[in-house]
């Protein structure tokens, strides 16, 4: 029987259309969030869009969304549009007048605001019109998205977060730092009034060795590159100047604004422990993973710039920048000015604020200093709950401190104000010293007003989420005296948003998704520890980088240094320990309401609190035991509910009551070791 040969032009038809796929598949595409806000700014609905391109609607909001990614002719087909409708965008303008109706004498208008620096094309034109090259000949490779992870493999090979990588010619770092500013690598700002953002490059060990970068640093206590060094002077012949950081793990490397356009790159050194210390511990990936691991942190929160604590404050001035273009009708010219709801300049804390190191904390006596921390609180269980319960279940509160900073308004730009006897306003954000010693309290609960979970025993400085707490719970509430902060608002908001958003996407990637029974939730999470990890290394960062953004507001001095002296940190807009303490005070607050309600619907009571770990009796060792089931089997509204949202709760480990009291008779809080230990 003879066999069917496909004649050569067949083939040759074949061939092509597969390079052709290949080809599309690299076509580059903007990031999700900017597909949806170039199809919106021109009117156009996902259907619009579907209907032109010959897919389904939902097809679109899966590619708007960043759940799958065009193929074939259609990809090439979708940049082309995208890239259309970028070209399409003009400046806005005022409103027009409507027909019919009179316009208004124009008022004069004043100039356009000063561009910020042109950076190349991220995602350049296709060249349609242009002859169609060879369907053999590999597409060129563009430098696209926030950074670059840099490896060495007899050259330096740059490799981008979308999965491109590139030869560089470049052998040491002036060319590298040179190809960077050239490439075109940086975010779009977050906020309007904001600047995008720097580039990153990531070396890795080999291209830190090959760019004659020791292999480690050998000041320890600096964590700096010694001044000297042959690589500090060739950039200094190059005319790179460093941040006051130095060439560190982190560093900062820029030339001097010329025209108004800068010229800076952040650099990170793994072979120093960039990310594998303070914050990050990424597991080991190849440097291809590794970009794309840090191109999604980007894409959910920012670019990395330092420890998981810096780019946590740093994301709260990203999304809030301290100043904006403003126009001066005087000199008839833009002008840089404040920005409306931003921490613009630094502010003295109030006396009963500052920490203890804290030059206004000279001479204070230990009871003026307020103590707004979280708790640490357990007591011994009565004889009916070692009776009845056999177990102890430890519940996890999901991103507590960082979901306590949403819509909670906080002191902005005004110091604060002394004021006497005043009459509490639960509006208005401040410190206030009031006497909470005649408050009713039980003992199957922490006191939501001491750290200890004590009951207070006489006059005591408070935020005013706690005492709007109190009033709450109908205890009198009658201040001596306050320092009240008159400016005041959300400035946590847009902060809380965008890590609520990254902690949610990066859960479900990990197959833990909102609102599925409780049951369904603690099996997910119980199959955690064999996800991607990748995936619960970058979950973590997140995690980090919403707590070591708030423990930055109250930075302490880094060396040893002499007490009562300033130290750097005082002089940040952000070094602000009063919203701290208001975030602390408002996670403290929402725990004992539901414990509270739990308390009055179960009958059961906490054993331990360890700032957002709380310890119950259980009869059975499971979670499900402790929290009550709901009608739709996802909880009580108002209760503790497991769940993967912020507020709601995880199980943070099982044990027994004997375990329990074996650690409690040894006088430690067992919050804080049930996870730690294995079951007894």
């Amino acid at each position: 029987m003879r066999e069917n040969h496909p004649d050569t032009s067949d083939l040759h038809a074949r061939v092509d259309g597969l390079l052709a796929d290949l080809t599309a598949r690299r076509s580059p595409l903007p990031p999700p969030r900017e597909r949806t806000r170039l199809r919106e700014a021109a009117g156009l609905s996902p259907a619009q869009v579907a209907d032109t391109l010959v897919c389904q609607a939902q097809d679109v909001e899966a590619w708007e969304a960043g759940k799958r990614e065009p193929l074939g002719v259609r990809r090439t087909a979708y940049a082309r549009l995208l890239t259309g409708l970028k070209h399409l965008e003009k400046p806005k303008r005022g409103d027009k007048p409507v027909p019919g109706e009179s316009a208004p004498a124009p008022a004069p208008t004043p100039p356009a605001p000063p561009a910020q620096p042109q950076q190349p094309a991220l995602f350049p034109a296709t060249a349609e019109a242009s002859p169609r090259p060879p369907v053999a000949s590999e597409p060129p490779v563009t430098p696209t998205g926030p950074l670059a992870v840099i490896d060495h493999d007899n050259l330096l090979v740059a490799h981008f977060t979308n999965g491109t990588h590139l030869p560089l010619d470049a052998d040491d770092l002036v060319g590298l730092l040179e190809w960077t500013l050239r490439s075109g690598l940086h975010q779009e700002s977050l906020s309007r009034h904001g600047k995008d953002s720097d580039p990153l490059i990531v070396l890795t060990p080999a291209a830190s060795a090959a760019l004659h970068l020791p292999a480690h640093l050998e000041d320890r206590t600096a964590l700096r590159l010694p001044a000297g060094h042959p690589v500090l002077t060739q950039l200094g012949q190059a005319g790179f100047l460093l941040t006051r950081r130095g060439f560190g793990p982190w560093a900062g490397i820029y030339r001097p604004v010329v025209n108004n356009k800068r010229a800076s790159v952040h650099v990170a050194v793994m072979a120093w422990g960039a990310l594998s210390q303070d914050g990050w511990n990424l597991p080991p990936l190849p440097p291809s993973d590794l970009a794309r691991l840090l191109g999604t942190y980007a894409a959910r929160l920012l670019t990395p710039s330092g420890s998981t604590a810096v780019c946590g404050v740093r994301l709260m001035t990203v999304l809030r920048p301290p100043t904006k273009a403003t126009y001066d009708q005087a000199t008839r010219k833009w002008v840089s000015g404040p920005n409306p709801g931003a921490l613009h300049k630094p502010f003295e804390p109030a006396p009963p604020e500052a920490p203890d190191t804290h030059p206004l904390a000279q001479g204070r006596l230990p009871e003026q200093a307020m103590e707004e921390e979280a708790w640490d609180w357990s007591r011994p269980p009565d004889q009916q709950e070692t009776a009845d319960f056999p177990h102890v279940v430890g519940l996890d509160i999901n991103i507590a401190f960082i979901s306590a900073a949403s819509r909670l308004y906080v002191g902005r730009n005004a110091p604060p104000r002394h004021v006497t006897t005043p009459a509490f306003d639960e509006k208005t954000p401040g410190a206030w010293y009031c006497d909470l010693s005649h408050a009713p309290h039980d003992p199957r609960l922490p006191s939501p007003f001491t750290a200890t979970g004590l009951a207070p025993t006489g006059p005591a400085w408070y935020t005013t989420v706690t005492l709007a707490y109190a009033k709450e719970l109908n205890i009198e509430v009658r201040p001596i005296e306050a320092y009240v902060r008159d400016d005041h608002g959300p400035y946590l908001d847009p902060w809380y948003t965008r890590l609520r958003d990254a902690y949610l996407a990066t859960m479900a990637d990990l197959g833990v998704h909102k609102d599925i029974p409780q049951a369904d939730y603690l099996a997910a999470m119980k199959r955690l520890s064999t996800a991607d990890p990748a995936l619960l290394a970058l979950l973590a960062a997140i995690k980090a980088t919403g707590k070591g953004g708030l423990g930055k507001l109250r930075e302490g001095p880094r060396a040893p240094a002499a007490p009562y002296t300033r130290w750097p940190a005082l002089n940040q807009p952000t070094w602000r320990p009063d919203i701290r303490a208001a975030v602390i005070s408002r996670t403290r607050v929402s725990l004992h309401r539901k414990m509270r309600r739990m308390l009055t619907e179960t009958s059961r009571s906490p054993l331990a609190v360890l700032s957002d770990c709380v310890i119950y009796p259980a009869h059975q060792p499971t979670a499900l035991d402790v929290v009550p089931a709901g009608p739709d089997q996802t909880g009580i509204k108002g209760l503790l509910c497991l769940g993967v949202n912020p507020g709601f709760v995880k199980e943070e480990g099982v044990q027994t009551m004997a375990w329990y009291q074996h650690q409690h008779t040894q006088g430690l809080n067992p919050a804080r070791y049930i996870k730690a230990t294995p079951n007894a």
